[in-house]
């Protein structure tokens, strides 16, 4: 296996496309964005490997995410490869234009249900539609299902399926291996976004940190993740970043507490300050992900206009377990 680096301005940066030889095969996990730039890193990486686009057999994608999946388009064109996804991300992935309106039309519902003011949401409405350019070129994608294993260049690949920052993300375990590939599930300095990354997951708090509790019950000893380095500590770094949310949770309800009820707006305001681009969806997001644990747990209460408040004092609130 060979990590091919690629740049990236968008999202998370530094993102990862790994190459599998073997068996008169090659395939790749994840592709990265359908930029110039990183059409042409992705290019150099093959050729360091005496490959180009048209020899892929297969891509294996993590997710929908435009920075994992942009190419893949390009190489299917190329190559005629078999391209693989989870069937909850299929959709968006293949660029069905219903899938993407219907993505855009939660998303409206859910920055008025935010209280994200309007200038903000035309500001993200642009992003959005600038991104889906750099989504690449359509693509026949054959759906996953957690459990399925996939034959590809002389591996044994495992399906598992880890949603929350999206709901089709998957993780792919390397049979024989304490090994996995696993997308933007667990990263090694950020923690994904939830909430905001995939408008379509229900209870993300609790979706994201389920998903988590299965790959430290999979005792796996080294993740690939789809941006920056190798983590030696899987289980480590998924406890972190549960507790992570566990701290962030009882900011929220400090927050809260206080300065009385808001809007998840304002609770991201509090919590990340001003923000550009992407991160107006990810920061409101991420909040009200927490939010909606919180409420769904009886620990706050919206009222009509959106705003969230503490049933009880911020002191004796218990907080919910992240399992």
């Amino acid at each position: 296996m060979e990590r091919i680096a690629l740049g990236n301005n968008e999202f998370e940066g530094r993102n990862n496309a790994y190459l599998l030889t073997g068996a008169g095969e090659a395939a790749l996990v994840d592709t990265g964005i359908a930029t110039d730039a990183t059409r042409e890193q992705l290019r150099v990486g093959l050729a360091e490997h005496g490959l180009g686009f048209a020899d892929l057999d297969a891509v294996v994608l993590t997710h929908w995410h435009w920075d994992h999946a942009g190419l893949a388009g390009e190489i299917q064109a190329a190559s005629g490869a078999t391209v693989f996804a989870h069937a909850a991300d299929v959709p968006l992935v293949s660029h069905d234009r219903a899938a993407f309106d219907d993505l855009l039309a939660r998303q409206g519902v859910r920055m008025d249900e935010w209280g994200m003011p309007e200038d903000k949401q035309e500001t993200l409405r642009g992003v959005m539609l600038a991104s889906r350019e750099k989504a690449g070129e359509d693509v026949a994608v054959e759906p996953l299902a957690d459990g399925d294993v996939l034959e590809l260049a002389g591996r044994s690949l495992e399906v598992v399926h880890v949603p929350g920052h999206t709901a089709g993300l998957c993780a792919f375990a390397v049979e024989g291996t304490a090994e996995a590939f696993v997308g933007d599930a667990v990263l090694p300095v950020y923690t994904p976004n939830i909430g905001g990354a995939d408008i379509r997951v229900e209870s993300p708090l609790a979706t994201y940190a389920a998903s988590l509790h299965r790959l430290i019950d999979g005792d796996y000893e080294r993740f690939w993740p789809g941006h920056r380095d190798p983590i030696d500590d899987p289980s480590g770094r998924a406890r972190t970043i549960l507790k992570h949310h566990r701290d962030r949770t009882r900011r929220v309800v400090d927050c809260l507490a206080a300065d009385g009820p808001a809007d998840a707006w304002t609770v991201s305001a509090r919590l990340f300050g001003d923000l550009e681009r992407i991160h107006i969806l990810h920061g409101p997001g991420e909040a009200w992900a927490h939010l909606d644990h919180l409420e769904r747990h009886d620990l706050v209460e919206r009222d009509a206009s959106g705003r969230y408040r503490l049933v009880d004092e911020a002191a004796t609130v218990d907080l919910p377990e992240l399992a």
